[in-house]
């Protein structure tokens, strides 16, 4: 059925950046809005980014709000998070999911599949 894998992760450094891609398959791609999680160690998964089904909408933690930028190309059925100026904290796996609703979107839209998840750390 769906899956969705994600690439990307990695160790950098304080100030660095990574960009995270995440492919979908087994439904219609550009139907489903598309967010990004993380948790850390210790932590709950917490909410990073999400974007519409078209791409013309996006939401962030503030956490990360200036520093992420969550995008989409549905041609090629992908969702990325570029990551920019990164800090230890957010250290993380970083897990991508897909909406269960087709041509919705919210702030809280419930995301019926997810990825592995791929670990992102960032040394001080």
């Amino acid at each position: 059925q769906v899956q969705l894998v994600e690439s990307g992760g990695g160790l950098v450094q304080a100030g660095g950046s990574l960009r995270l891609s995440c492919a979908a398959s087994g439904r219609t791609f550009s139907r489903y809005a598309m967010g990004w999680f993380r948790q850390a160690p210790g932590k709950e998964r917490e909410f990073v980014a999400a974007i519409s089904w078209t791409g013309e909408s996006t939401y962030y933690a503030d956490s990360v709000k200036g520093r992420f930028t969550i995008s989409r190309d549905n041609a090629k059925s992908t969702v990325y998070l570029q990551m920019n100026g990164l800090r230890p904290e957010d250290t993380a796996v970083y897990t991508c999911a897909q909406a269960g609703t087709p041509y919705y979107y919210s702030s809280r839209v419930r995301y019926d599949y997810w990825g592995q998840g791929t670990q992102v750390t960032v040394s001080s």
